[in-house]
């Protein structure tokens, strides 16, 4: 006999509570996951640790990536500065 295993506990997020979590998300370019987290905890009063937060954002397709340094010195047309001085 085989084992039927169900999938695991349910969500704490009904499936319209999780259209309206990828609204919000999408007004936002950039979230840290502790954000998201939060987001969830003041919308939803749902309490979510970090590891279930970012597999909720990986089924929405969003991708996790490293946050990179901004160098506040850097001008805002830094790439046509560039770009002038490699073409001459």
């Amino acid at each position: 006999m085989i084992p039927r295993y169900s999938g695991g506990r349910p969500s704490k997020l009904s499936n319209q509570q999780k259209e309206k979590l990828l609204f919000l998300l999408r007004e936002k370019d950039t979230w840290t996951t502790e954000e998201v987290r939060f987001l969830i905890l003041k919308e939803f009063g749902v309490e979510y640790t970090l590891k279930q937060v970012r597999v909720i954002v990986k089924k929405f397709g969003m991708k996790y990536a490293k946050p990179f340094v901004l160098d506040y010195r850097k001008p805002p047309d830094a790439e046509n500065i560039l770009k002038k001085h490699t073409t001459d």
